[in-house]
């Protein structure tokens, strides 16, 4: 299996991902009876702005929102280079698949099932395709 169809899954796997997260905002249920009033109504400042914990957390969700759509962008760009290009690239192919590795672990440590289970086959698509990308490039140097 060639790099880019890894980079190709591992886009749509993070184009869900992101839509699966965005979709859930604000990111709380009131099935879990969780009070978020003192989050919205406890206001501090910081660097001359008044903000509340909710503000941080609705920030910070979207945050997130808008690099796993970076990151769709990226893996889908890097499924559309030559192997001479990804070969070049390995730095940035293997950094791309380390990342999410770290996201793998957090997800694991703070999230569920969902969450979860997209890190792990993406950072599997991401390590295959930046692997392989190395190896498609040393054999056509051969």
């Amino acid at each position: 299996m060639r790099a880019s169809v890894f980079y190709r899954i591992a886009a749509v796997l993070l184009l869900l991902f992101d839509a699966g997260h965005t979709s859930g905002f604000p990111w709380s249920d009131p099935e879990w009876r969780v009070d978020l009033g003192p989050m919205r109504s406890t206001h501090f400042y910081i660097m001359g702005f008044s903000r509340t914990y909710w503000d941080f957390y609705v920030g910070f969700g979207l945050f997130v929102s808008v690099f796993l759509l970076l990151a769709v962008v990226l893996a889908w760009q890097l499924g559309g280079l030559p192997p001479e290009s990804l070969a070049r690239m390995r730095g940035t192919a293997w950094t791309f698949a380390f990342g999410f590795a770290g996201i793998t672990v957090l997800s694991w440590k703070y999230f569920f099932v969902i969450p979860i289970v997209f890190s792990i086959v993406i950072t599997f698509c991401l390590t295959a395709a930046a692997w392989l990308s190395a190896k498609q490039a040393a054999a056509r140097s051969s």
